[in-house]
C-alpha cells in the first residue's frame, strides 16, 4: 500500500503476527464505542462478490432485517440481489465507505487478495471483514495480516452448505479470528448459519473447511465402487441409492439430493450446486495443505481420486452434480 511522506516504514508480516494485539484492541474499542473516525459507524453490511453464494448471503441478510449493499466486478451480476432489496454500489471504495461490515465470497485467493488490496486503498480502519471463501489457511493468514495492519478486524468463516441452506440460514460456519472479531461478527453469522463455531485464530476455520469437504469429494468415488458390486445382480443403481439414503451408508449429501442422484444414475447428468469443478478445487486445496503440513498419515485415497475427477471434468462434466462422478466411473471411464 502506498504511504504518505513521513509515514513510518512498514513492519514485516512477522510483526503483525506477534504484536497485532494493539491493533485488535484498538479495533475492539471502536466496535464497542460504535465510532469510526469520530462519527457513528454504519450497521450496513457490504457483500463483495455476487455469485451464487454471495447473492444467497445477501438475500438471507435482507430477509433477517439487515441493510445490505453489494458490489461485483461485473455490475450486471448484482441484479438478483438488488431485486431482493440490496443496494448496488458503483465501486468497491463506495462499498467500504458505506458499510461497517464487509463479507467476501469469491472464487479463490487471487480474487480475495485483489479485492482486499483495493479495499485497503479506500481505508479499512475500524471495519470488520468477514471472509467466507474456501482458501488455504496460509492465504487467510496473509489476508488477515494485511487487513489488521490497517486497523480492521478480520474473521474467516468458510461455510458448509450451498445456495439452498444459505437462503434458509442453515449453513455450517467455521470461524477463525480474534475474540474481538468473533464478538462483532457472530450476530451476522448466526443469521446465516444453523451452527457457527469459533475454532481459534485465523487459519483454523479454513483448515476445518478443507477437512469437512474432503470426505464429500471422496464419497462419490466410493459410491461408484459400492454400486459396482451390484452390477449383474439385477438391482437398479437408482433404487440402490434410494435404499442407501435410508441406511448408515447414506450421508446428508445423498439424503438431501436423492432425486438429483437418482436422475443422474439413470443417465441424465444434473447441474450441481457444489459441482465437480468445486469438489476438485477443494480436493486440490486439501492435498496441497496436507503436503504443507506434512500429514503423517499421507493422503493415498485423495491422491488417487484426483485423477478420477480430472477425467470426468475433461469429459465435460465439470458443472455437474457430484453424483456425475459416480455415474461416469460406473460407465467404465476411470481415466
Amino acid at each position: 500500500m502506498p504511504r504518505g511522506s513521513g509515514a513510518p516504514p512498514r513492519r514485516p508480516r512477522s510483526w503483525i503476527a506477534c504484536a497485532g494485539e494493539r491493533r485488535l484492541a484498538r479495533s475492539s474499542d471502536l466496535a464497542e464505542s460504535g465510532q469510526q473516525g469520530g462519527r457513528p459507524m454504519t450497521a450496513r453490511v457490504g457483500i463483495i462478490g455476487t455469485g451464487r453464494m454471495g447473492t444467497a448471503i445477501a438475500k438471507r441478510l435482507i430477509d433477517t432485517g439487515h441493510d445490505v449493499s453489494v458490489w461485483n466486478r461485473s455490475p450486471g451480476k448484482t441484479a438478483d440481489a438488488v431485486a431482493a432489496g440490496a443496494t448496488s454500489v458503483a465501486s468497491l471504495a463506495d462499498l467500504v465507505s458505506d458499510c461497517g461490515t464487509l463479507i467476501s465470497s469469491l472464487t479463490d485467493a487471487t480474487a480475495v487478495s485483489a479485492a482486499l488490496d483495493e479495499a485497503i486503498r479506500g481505508g479499512l480502519d475500524g471495519k470488520l471483514w468477514i471472509e467466507m471463501s474456501t482458501l488455504m489457511p496460509d492465504d487467510q493468514r496473509r489476508c488477515a495480516g494485511a487487513a489488521e495492519e490497517t486497523g480492521a478486524l478480520y474473521l474467516e468463516c468458510p461455510v458448509g452448505g450451498t445456495v439452498g441452506p444459505a437462503l434458509k440460514g442453515a449453513l455450517l460456519g467455521m470461524a477463525g479470528g480474534s475474540d474481538a472479531a468473533w464478538a462483532r461478527g457472530r450476530p451476522i453469522l448466526e443469521s446465516l448459519c444453523k451452527r457457527v463455531d469459533h475454532l481459534g485464530p485465523v487459519g483454523a476455520g479454513s483448515a476445518m473447511k478443507l477437512a469437512v469437504n474432503l470426505p464429500l469429494a471422496l464419497y462419490w468415488a466410493g459410491m461408484a465402487e459400492a454400486l459396482a458390486l451390484l452390477q449383474g445382480s439385477g438391482v437398479d443403481a437408482a433404487r440402490a441409492a434410494d435404499l442407501m439414503a435410508d441406511s448408515s451408508a447414506g450421508p446428508a449429501v445423498l439424503k438431501n439430493r436423492l432425486d438429483v442422484v437418482k436422475t443422474t444414475l439413470q443417465g441424465t447428468d444434473q447441474p450441481g450446486t457444489f459441482d465437480l469443478n468445486g469438489l476438485r478445487k477443494d480436493l486440490g486445496l486439501a492435498l496441497a495443505w496436507a503436503r504443507h503440513a506434512e500429514s503423517p498419515a499421507g493422503m493415498p485415497l485423495s491422491e488417487s481420486t484426483v485423477a478420477l475427477y480430472d477425467a470426468a471434468i475433461a469429459a465435460g462434466l465439470g458443472g455437474m452434480d457430484g453424483s456425475s462422478l459416480t455415474r461416469f466411473l460406473l460407465s467404465g471411464h476411470d481415466g
